[in-house]
């Protein structure tokens, strides 16, 4: 069964919202076993909506439409799914009056305009999910399907896991379950990880067992998506686990998460296995691994604190002299050692690099220095980080990071 997606409104097109919705909604189908050939964006006009939805029914069984919902005049989705199923708009005084009653719970008085959303297309039905004033609806076009949903990330999630992917699964009677499990690496390049699995990728295609698709993702990592088709969850979570393994065995400890698992959880899970802290002095990072680790340890139950240095008179104020200088593996070495003494951590860890050092003194390739010091001593390793200053920052954190997990790891450093 194929299913397009339509994403609706001018805003879109401008660039001032990025269209997170069809993204979603692509992985949602293609879990669910549905075929998802192209998404649209289309502005707020009837004419070129009607068009899209039109072309849409007649490539595929089944379009979503995300957006246009709302009370306003641009708001014309009702109106555009109307017209291609050749029927008028009906009021449903039953969504009307839910509308009301949910401006009434927050003391506040509905406008009419907003009696316009509980317009429903005849024959069409409301979707029973409704978390917020926009229904969404589901519209039948002979033997195919229009759905339309609000352009509420939270409100379209819910229709969709409540309503629409179940209809579409039972349309399509397909009952494969399709799963995927995502690993996290850092430290190989995406060419390099696909030439080490080359003889798996090989006897995948072959078997047709399980797929494994990469994918850069920036401070995230390269993830390495390995997916599975099968009759049920189980066989599906049993084929995915048989491939997890096998690729662990040729990646080792480059994989550093899985799933929802981000490099920073996964480093501050290890320092609590240990009871052990962590303070930062981040210079070429800017603060971002603070922001970052702030987000899950925001009782400070690992992390004693942070430093941003990046005036050389504060750090020799806060750090002493040895910490005057920035950009080379000494200041590394230096910056955390003082860092861990500050702030009587067991672990310290520095950023610092070619960026950080004033123009004309040194050459801006990317190279920066990631410091380590515990009460044993302090490490330095050197990595090449490409892009302009903004992705050296950027990959410095998940750098810096990485090398603090592989050394509470006791395993061998391996750098981009």
């Amino acid at each position: 069964m194929r299913c397009e997606i339509v994403a609706i409104g001018t805003e879109l097109l401008l660039g001032q919202i990025t269209d997170t919705n069809s993204s979603w909604i692509g992985e949602q189908l293609a879990l669910a076993g549905i075929d998802n050939h192209f998404q649209i964006k289309v502005g707020d006009n009837l004419d070129r909506m009607i068009a899209c939805l039109e072309q849409g029914l007649e490539r595929a069984d089944a379009v979503i439409c995300c957006g246009g919902l709302g009370p306003t005049q641009d708001d014309i989705t009702r109106e555009a799914i109307a017209s291609v199923m050749g029927v008028k708009l009906v009021r449903d005084d039953a969504i009307g009056e839910k509308i009301r009653h949910m401006f009434e719970a927050r003391g506040r008085q509905m406008p009419e305009n907003n009696l316009q959303q509980a317009d429903v297309p005849e024959g069409a039905q409301a979707i029973k999910e409704m978390p917020g004033t926009a229904p969404g609806l589901l519209c039948p076009v002979g033997k195919k399907v229009i759905y339309a949903v609000p352009g509420v990330p939270y409100e379209m999630r819910m229709m969709m896991e409540g309503t629409i992917l179940p209809d579409l699964k039972k349309r399509s009677g397909n009952n494969d379950v399709i799963r995927s499990r995502v690993l996290k690496t850092w430290g190989y390049s995406e060419s390099r990880l696909a030439e080490m699995l080359d003889e798996h990728l090989t006897a995948l295609d072959q078997s047709g067992a399980a797929t494994i698709a990469f994918q850069a993702s920036g401070i995230e990592g390269l993830k390495v998506r390995v997916t599975a088709k099968a009759a049920d969850d189980g066989s599906a979570d049993q084929i995915l686990a048989i491939e997890e393994t096998r690729v662990r065995e040729v990646l080792g400890d480059v994989i550093f998460g899985v799933n929802e698992q981000s490099m920073e959880s996964v480093v501050l899970d290890l320092l609590r296995a240990k009871h052990q802290t962590l303070a930062l002095c981040e210079i070429t990072s800017g603060g971002m691994v603070a922001t970052r680790i702030n987000g899950i340890d925001n009782t400070a139950e690992v992390v004693r604190g942070t430093l941003v240095p990046t005036d050389e008179n504060a750090r020799v104020t806060l750090l002493g002299e040895a910490c005057r200088t920035v950009g080379s593996p000494d200041a590394a070495a230096a910056l955390a050692t003082a860092t861990r003494e500050l702030f009587q951590s067991d672990w310290a860890l520095a950023i610092t690099g070619a960026h950080d050092t004033p123009m004309g003194t040194a050459k801006k390739d990317g190279t920066t220095f990631l410091g380590i010091a515990n009460a044993e001593g302090s490490n330095v390793e050197m990595v090449r980080l490409p892009g302009d200053r903004e992705r050296v920052r950027q990959f410095s954190v998940i750098s810096a990071l990485n090398y603090l997990r592989m050394t509470l790891l006791g395993t061998k450093f391996v750098s981009l």
